[in-house]
């Protein structure tokens, strides 16, 4: 886990959301297969937390995570990655890729197929460069 210093904002049984000082959430995926409920609520609270603060940049560390389902993705493009649901000039992720394979190939495509999206992903292997490429976005 990147920042377990950081305060915690929300926490379930998928992911942790933690406020980082630099302007930036960091979301962090938990191992193992997820309730969709669960997705969507930290989802919606990630959403919160970034109108909250105003904040557009977050660290999405994914290096834990399972593939998505059929119906993950389906709500992922729905709700997150809907330009309409997000803030005038978008979102930008730093994103630490999945170890596991198939979640790897499951969130390209998803990026891969939302290219009109209002997320702007950047993908790292190392959590440092990540950090240092949303630092650099400014405030």
């Amino acid at each position: 886990m990147p920042s377990p210093k950081l305060p915690i904002y929300f926490e379930n049984d998928v992911a942790t959301l933690r406020e980082h000082p630099q302007g930036y959430v960091v979301f962090e995926y938990k191992p193992g297969k997820r309730a969709f409920t669960d997705l969507q609520a930290v989802l919606t609270h990630l959403s919160n937390l970034l109108r909250r603060r105003d904040w557009y940049k977050i660290l999405g560390d994914q290096r834990a995570m399972s593939p998505f389902t059929e119906q993950e993705s389906a709500w992922i493009v729905d709700y997150w990655l809907d330009v309409t649901r997000q803030r005038p000039g978008g979102l930008y992720a730093a994103v630490l890729l999945a170890e596991d394979v198939f979640a790897r190939l499951a969130a390209t495509q998803l990026r891969l197929e939302n290219k009109q999206a209002a997320l702007t992903y950047h993908l790292f292997e190392d959590q440092a460069e990540a950090a240092a490429w949303l630092v650099q976005l400014g405030q």
